[in-house]
């Protein structure tokens, strides 16, 4: 009788791989831990305390309020809630503004850096990576002697005969500039009495100031450059057959661009409007260096506002509730860019592209003769002839 033999132990070798695995990890997580994970919950809990910033804001003194911090924000009219909206409707110009242009000429001066045809290629991506690696403490300084009042912007202005605007110190918008110079300073009673979080609708529709204008040029200065170098990875990455593809077709250099290069620098793009989504609502450096929210908070942002309630007003828990709101905004926005992007299912018919147009003519299309039966049984056409006429 044959012995049954015992089947090795499943697992065995994967529990030590999996063991050694965690203790790879264990250092990262740790400190992921330390220095994420508790200061985040340490945060959720200030947000709905009072805590003023002295002692631990686990101490028995400090109590708990709910969500009050929030409420006087987003639904309580004061002060604090016309600061937060005024900083949400400087932020949302910004993002509008710079994420559609950085991001365009970004994927613009990576197509022109990989033509093959350019000559000094390594020096140009130098130059345009240079400013994303510098420091943005240095170039907000920068910035600040180019757009002042005197400053060499404002004097090349000058010399084509245009004044340039007071940069820093003018808190108009350029939307509610433009209506001025066409006799429209008085708002509409529609717009002045109507409004959201503590601001009048006509507030919301005034643009950004010259100053938040200043900040916008200096965002796709310094941040082109490094998304440049993602499309650059990507472009070098496409299957020339493709392209050789469009060639035969007809395509056009900008119709091969527009249908089959950009289509498949989709998940690059998404990366960049990601990052790029992520990096302007949470400006906050160039706002600190530069203006500290002036002129009257029309450069405020939340990120500013945020340290502004905690560090100078000992407002934590407001700071904290700011910080959670701005996490929020950010994590709806990349979802609803996420299902924008998405890819979909239906496959497009291929194009052809013609160069002087579709053809014209049409063939026309060779009448069906009747079938007329033989002598065998067999149908055979009227036209062609059978094997009695063949001589």
């Amino acid at each position: 009788m044959m012995k049954r033999l015992k089947k090795p132990k499943e697992g065995g070798a994967h529990g030590h791989e999996a063991v050694a695995g965690w203790l790879f990890i264990s250092p990262m997580v740790i400190i992921l831990g330390l220095f994420l994970v508790i200061p985040v919950l340490m945060a959720a809990w200030v947000s709905v305390s009072d805590w003023t910033g002295r002692g631990s804001p686990f101490a028995s003194t400090v109590n708990f309020v709910g969500t009050d911090n929030y409420a006087k924000l987003l639904t309580e009219p004061g002060l604090a809630q016309s600061d937060f909206g005024m900083s949400i409707k400087n932020n949302s110009y910004y993002v509008l503004l710079v994420i559609p242009i950085q991001t365009a000429l970004s994927l613009f001066l990576a197509v022109m850096v990989n033509r093959r045809v350019l000559k000094g290629r390594g020096f140009f991506r130098t130059a345009f990576y240079f400013p994303s690696v510098t420091s943005s403490v240095a170039i907000t300084v920068i910035f600040l002697f180019l757009f002042s009042t005197t400053g060499a912007v404002n004097k090349a202005l000058h010399a084509i005969g245009v004044n340039g605007p007071q940069w820093f110190s003018d808190p108009k918008g350029i939307l509610h500039m433009a209506l001025g110079n066409m006799g429209i300073d008085t708002p509409p009673a529609a717009l002045a009495g109507h409004g959201f979080l503590g601001n009048s609708w006509w507030q919301w529709l005034s643009g950004p100031s010259p100053a938040m204008c200043v900040f916008i040029i200096m965002a796709v200065f310094t941040t082109s450059g490094t998304f440049m170098l993602l499309f650059i990875s990507a472009l070098q990455n496409l299957q020339g057959e493709v392209e050789e593809a469009g060639i035969m077709d007809g395509a056009s250099g900008w119709q091969r661009f527009w249908h089959i290069t950009l289509p498949m620098l989709k998940p690059t793009t998404f990366t960049v409007l990601t990052l790029g989504l992520i990096g302007t609502w949470q400006v906050f450096d160039q706002i600190y260096v530069g203006t500290k929210g002036n002129p009257s908070k029309t450069t405020l942002t939340p990120a500013y506002l945020s340290y502004s309630s905690s560090f100078q007003n000992n407002q934590w828990g407001r700071g904290a509730a700011i910080a959670f709101i701005l996490f929020a905004i950010i994590v709806a926005m990349t979802i609803l860019q996420r299902i924008v992007l998405r890819d979909r299912k239906t496959l497009p018919k291929r194009k052809r592209f013609y160069r002087d147009g579709p053809p014209s003519a049409v063939v026309p299309a060779t009448p069906t003769s009747p079938l007329v039966p033989t002598a065998s049984g067999a149908q055979m056409d009227d036209s062609t002839p059978g094997e009695g006429d063949q001589r």
